[in-house]
């Protein structure tokens, strides 16, 4: 099979000559292409492209007006082009394809639409209590973007990262992860196809620690923005910071979903399931520790574990399915080690724990969900990152926020009450970025979505995207010709 191209660069696909990275279907384990990675040396072209692109005023000086016209071109295109876009998303990610048009590749449209809303909106400030002055803060783009994206949902979140940065005026390089580069390709080829100027929106492909790392550091790139795991995040913003280069980054999660048995039970259990098992359990924001009140664990467990265990896994091309593969052999192995230390530290292996019987090829998991009273168990305090769930039990609403806080993450919490009352003191208790009540995985692009501790340092959504690719300029302005004292005078 051909070569899908390294990047992307003033228009124009690249292939350079980097060592091939297999880029492989993790449902029959074919390989789909492979990708010359792609060196400092066309990051560096990348980096010229998106500052010539910036400097010119191509894109940074076109009028608001102009701006969300393209934006909205953009998003056209992609709905144009969305079962294309989700039939790939799907053969390089493993996510069912009913999920991928649905939910991320939806997403990437609205994420255009979102910020050409947006930017139409925006607007400064003026200081005018000073009596012979007025001072007016404004904001103007910060210049070029590095953009790194995560494997487990590239389009969605990568033209997240892309039209937050190029909404306010900015060029880019987006760099996708080697193991899921081809949604993010595509992506990109459907914003040139909507019209946007060359050199605005460039690609490079590769792994992290030579594509990426030439990203961060390359002198071009003002600003970084990362989505991935905890690890990489500290190694990312410690070489930003080096060079004295705003980041941020959205990293890791081991989120509570937190049942009190003052909940509506069926969406509770229905949202314990969404939250765990939606996109492989392959999200930052799984809700992977399941804490159960104890009055109502002996009717809660049985019934969350007969849906478990009539889950629909399967390819992820048919409709039925609800449960696809996850993204890798290395990753199945890592999922597969976690039940094993589970079952040597003890804890209960209420369901699955193996590979699936039911494929030869693909890398298939059964559900899994394990049980323990002991909150620092291994599985309870490092990130899985796949469809594996932790169930704890817990006795008091006390007991339940200590649990849920005894972690060194904090993206997302989730809390299933009926009562007010309850549902006021969790928000204010539990500490993570984002709470959400009697809701799985509402994403409100207005509000920040960020983490606390280790899950990340800043956040994505309207102002704080604004925020972050724009810079302020203060102005200040005499009201009338001033009486200057008059220096040299004698």
């Amino acid at each position: 099979m051909s070569a899908s191209f390294s990047a992307f660069i003033a228009g124009k696909p690249v292939i350079g000559a980097g060592p091939a990275l297999p880029v492989i279907n993790p449902a029959d384990e074919t390989e789909l292409t492979h990708v010359a990675e792609a060196g400092p040396d066309l990051v560096a072209r990348a980096a010229e492209a998106a500052r010539a692109a910036f400097d010119d005023g191509r894109w940074s000086r076109q009028s608001v007006e102009a701006r969300q016209e393209m934006l909205r071109r953009i998003a056209d295109r992609i709905d144009a082009g969305a079962a294309e876009l989700a039939a790939i998303e799907t053969a390089n990610t493993g996510i069912p394809l009913s999920q991928s048009k649905v939910r991320h590749v939806a997403r990437a449209g609205h994420n255009f639409r979102f910020f050409a809303d947006y930017i139409g909106q925006a607007a400064g400030r003026v200081y005018d209590q000073a009596p012979d002055h007025m001072t007016l803060v404004r904001r103007q783009p910060v210049g070029v973007a590095g953009l790194i994206a995560p494997w487990n949902a590239p389009v969605a979140l990568g033209a997240m990262k892309i039209a937050g940065a190029i909404a306010f005026g900015n060029s880019c390089i987006i760099k996708p992860s080697e193991q899921a580069p081809l949604g993010v390709h595509k992506l990109v080829e459907l914003i040139h196809d909507a019209g946007l100027p060359d050199g605005v929106v460039n690609l490079v492909s590769g792994r992290g620690a030579v594509t990426g790392d030439a990203l961060v550091r390359h002198g071009d790139v003002n600003v970084i923005s990362f989505t991935g795991g905890t690890a990489t995040g500290r190694a990312i913003m410690s070489a930003a910071g080096q060079m004295l280069k705003p980041s941020t980054m959205e990293l890791g999660g081991k989120s509570a979903n937190i049942i009190f048995d003052s909940a509506d039970f069926d969406q509770a259990v229905d949202g314990a399931l969404l939250g765990i098992f939606t996109n492989n359990g392959q999200q930052c924001l799984a809700g992977s520790r399941i804490l159960v009140q104890r009055s109502i664990a002996d009717r809660f467990i049985p019934a969350f574990l007969d849906r478990v265990a009539r889950l629909r896994v399967g390819s992820p091309l048919d409709a039925g399915t609800e449960l696809g593969p996850v993204a890798s052999r290395a990753h199945r192995d890592r999922i597969l080690a976690y039940a094993e230390t589970a079952r040597r530290e003890g804890m209960q292996i209420l369901a699955g724990g193996k590979p699936h019987a039911g494929f030869d090829k693909g890398f298939y998991l059964e559900p899994t969900v394990a049980m323990t009273d002991d909150a620092a168990a291994t599985v309870c305090r490092e990130e899985i990152f796949g469809p594996f769930a932790t169930i704890l039990l817990f006795d008091t609403a006390d007991d339940a926020f200590r649990i849920a806080n005894a972690t060194d993450f904090g993206l997302v919490s989730y809390v299933w009450t009926q009562d007010l009352y309850l549902a006021l003191r969790a928000q204010e208790e539990l500490q993570s970025g984002v709470v959400w009540i009697n809701t799985p995985m509402m994403r409100e692009l207005r509000a920040p979505f960020g983490g606390w501790k280790e899950s990340g340092v800043g956040a994505e959504g309207g102002m704080d995207c604004e925020a972050f690719y724009t810079r302020q300029k203060t102005v200040t302005m005499a009201r009338h010709p001033l009486p200057l004292r008059r220096m040299g005078q004698g």
